[in-house]
This record gives structure tokens, C-alpha cells and sequence, in this order.
């Protein structure tokens, strides 16, 4: 591919790796971009990087549109690898270039990479630095989602390179909102959030407060399309999901040997959506836990269900808990159920995992071997009463 012109003298130069499908953890089945951009000015500007074994297809791109050694800034907004492992790749070609990065960025750029020689400016919060006709402008963004965080306002254009913040996992030919089918990019989004940025929603909300007064026509993440049609779409998106205020909506996320926790969540689907509470069964052997967490993102209910292995509950179950805590939703009403031959333990584990998420919890569901009939019918209008209390008017 071409470089993409967003607008006059202002380019994509990234790269798209199509056959990106794990992202530490994170399923990725559409593949990814690395993201970079480039500033042609009095001082030429390179916005962030892609992957080291991206850099020459980077570069191709750059050097269609300028002599790479002209390069007098680059900007890294965050250390991660996936945007700052080109760096010393970057900074070998461009031997006269600066780095402008936040302090933090600074002591980070330097433990990943002892290269003192390098020249660096750190930039402070609201700090401005003219190319020529242009200004970029920093704000620091601590935690969404490293220490190190910042983005970057290009003043006269009004786009703002947004870093991690607004992205997408996806991998297209496609480079803007308007060129895309908008659900699939919605969709990619909240991927993107439920598994990356929820556990920083608050310093989120912070930091759309701070650029809430900047005109922007263009948002420019470091992966996936450009925003540039839906601005005010996906700006609203991230308020709704950084407010941790999730919609009636149920999940029932389990896993089964004999099929007796089955019944139990069958049950319980009947039961929240006989309530008029929509409802998602998810079996964890079906379904990648980094698809889950997108459900999890908006609903409010979050039922859980394992059968005894060993003394606890399954694997699946147990590494779905383990990604859920560390994403530390709010506000979510949880449910443990499941069955047992003899021990019964797992219950009580998924239990205490979903306490440990700061969940409200409704009373949990076990039986012992096989559930009969009349016991299902007493849980689901057992459960039927108890959430009768906690749906929202």
C-alpha cells in the first residue's frame, strides 16, 4: 500500500498485519495495524512506529513521500512494543531526529532500550511544539493504559493521535470510519475497551474531560481505522463504557462435564429472560474469554457456573475468573452456580472469585449430581424473585 493522505501533508505510514491472531492474550481474528503518521513540515514530524519486523514495509512508505533521514521529530506516545519496537530501527535512519515523549516515556524509552545517545525532550501536560506551519500539543494521559501515556493534538488540523485510546484491532484495506462497515468497527472498539482500557476507566473519563474544548475532525489511534465520519460516535461510546454503568442485560458464562451444570444454566436463562432481562449463554469451550469480556462490558448480570474437578472448578472457569478480576468491572450483580458428585467445592470458588471482583451477589445455585424437575423449578422461580428487586426501572 500507498501512503494514505489524512490531510494535506499529513499521512498514514503505518502497517497491517493480517495474520495477527493473539495479542498477549487477547483473541484477534480480524488482525490488527500498527498505526504510524507522518507530519511533512518545516520540522518533519513521525507520530509512534510499528512492530521491528514491520519497519522496512514502514519505510517504504515514508521514503515514497520524504528522505527518511529528514526526520526531525518523533513522537512516541507510549513504550509498548507494538508501537515503540521500530524506535532504535527509526532512530539509526534518522541519526539527527529528537524523540518527544512524556517523563514517564522517557524512563521508559530508556530502561527498554540504554540508548543514551539518543536525543530526547520530554514534554509536559498542555506543552506545545511548533514544526512550522503547525503545532502539535500534548496531554498526558497516565494509565489509559501505562504510566507513560500521552497524546498528541496536531493544532491546525485539528486530528488528534489518540495513541491506544479509540482503537481497534482489525485488519483492512480500509483506512477511515466511512470506509468500513461502522458496525464492525463499533464492535472492534468495544473489543478494544472491555479487554485493554476498562480497569483505567476513571483516569478515561479524566482524560475525555480534558480534551472535551478541542475541535477535532480526525482521531487517530495507533490501531485500526481513523475516525473521521463518527467522531462524536465513538467519543459518546467511551463516555457510556468508562461511566461503568451497564444496561439489564445478563451473561452466563459456564462450563459442564455431564451436562448437570447445563440444566442449571438453562434454567437460569429462562428465569432472567422470562424477566424481560435479555440473556447470552456462553459455553467458556466455545467461546475465547477475550470475546466474553466484550459482552461484560454492558451487562449487569454476570452468572457464573462450574461443576466440581478435583476439589474446584474447572480450568475454563477458573482462567475466564482470573482475566475477569483483572479487568476489575464495576458495578455488576454476580451469580455462582453449579453441581458435584461428592466434594462440591467449586461453587464456593467461583464464589469467592466473583466477591473478589466487588460484585453484589445473588445467593448461589448447587446440586448435587443430576437436578430434577421440581428443582429447577424452584430455582428459576427462586431466582426470578430475587432479581425481581435489582432490575432498574
Amino acid at each position: 500500500m500507498k501512503p494514505i493522505q489524512l490531510k494535506e501533508g499529513v499521512y498514514w505510514v503505518g502497517e497491517i498485519d493480517w495474520d495477527l491472531r493473539n495479542f498477549h492474550g487477547y483473541s484477534t481474528q480480524r488482525g490488527s495495524t500498527y498505526n504510524a503518521y507522518l507530519v511533512i513540515d518545516e520540522k518533519i514530524t513521525l507520530i509512534d512506529g510499528v512492530r521491528p519486523y514491520l519497519f522496512d514495509k514502514m519505510m517504504q512508505r515514508v521514503s515514497s513521500l520524504i528522505d527518511p533521514a529528514s526526520i526531525q521529530y518523533v513522537i512516541s506516545n507510549h513504550v509498548e512494543m507494538d508501537h515503540s519496537g521500530s524506535l532504535p530501527l527509526i532512530m539509526d535512519v534518522a541519526k539527527n531526529a529528537t524523540v518527544l515523549t512524556s517523563p514517564n516515556g522517557q524512563k521508559g524509552l530508556l530502561a527498554h532500550y540504554k540508548r543514551k545517545d539518543w536525543n530526547m525532550n520530554v514534554v509536559q501536560m498542555d506543552e506545545e511544539v511548533n514544526i512550522g506551519k503547525r503545532t502539535f500539543k500534548f496531554f498526558l494521559t497516565q494509565m489509559v493504559h501505562w504510566p507513560d501515556n500521552m497524546v498528541s493534538y496536531l493544532v491546525e488540523d485539528k486530528i488528534l493521535f489518540s495513541n491506544d485510546a479509540f482503537g481497534q484491532h482489525i485488519a483492512s484495506p480500509e483506512r477511515f470510519d466511512d470506509e468500513l462497515y461502522f458496525g464492525i468497527a463499533l464492535e472492534e472498539a468495544k473489543k478494544y475497551y472491555a479487554n485493554i482500557v476498562l480497569p483505567y476507566s476513571l483516569q478515561v473519563k479524566k482524560t475525555l474531560d480534558k480534551l472535551s474544548s478541542l475541535p477535532i475532525d480526525m482521531i487517530a489511534p495507533s490501531h485500526g481505522i481513523v475516525w473521521r465520519s463518527h467522531v462524536n460516535n465513538i467519543v459518546t461510546e467511551y463516555n457510556t463504557w468508562a461511566s461503568n454503568e451497564p444496561r439489564n442485560k445478563c451473561l452466563i458464562i459456564y462450563d459442564t462435564m455431564w451436562k448437570s451444570t447445563e440444566k442449571i444454566a438453562h434454567t437460569l436463562h429462562a428465569a432472567f429472560n422470562h424477566s424481560g432481562i435479555g440473556t447470552k449463554m456462553i459455553n467458556l469451550r466455545h467461546n475465547h474469554i477475550s470475546d466474553i469480556v466484550t459482552d461484560v462490558l454492558d451487562a449487569r448480570f454476570i452468572c457464573v457456573g462450574s461443576p466440581t474437578l478435583n476439589s474446584n472448578m474447572l480450568p475454563t472457569v477458573s482462567a475466564f475468573l482470573t482475566y475477569l478480576k483483572g479487568l476489575s468491572p464495576k458495578n455488576r450483580i454476580g451469580l455462582a452456580f453449579g453441581s458435584y458428585g461428592w466434594g462440591g467445592q467449586s461453587v464456593r470458588h467461583v464464589e469467592e472469585a466473583l466477591k473478589e471482583c466487588d460484585f453484589d451477589l445473588l445467593e448461589n445455585i448447587k446440586f448435587q449430581y443430576i437436578p430434577d424437575e421440581t428443582q429447577l423449578q424452584e430455582t428459576y422461580e427462586k431466582v426470578r424473585q430475587e432479581i425481581g428487586g435489582k432490575i432498574d426501572s
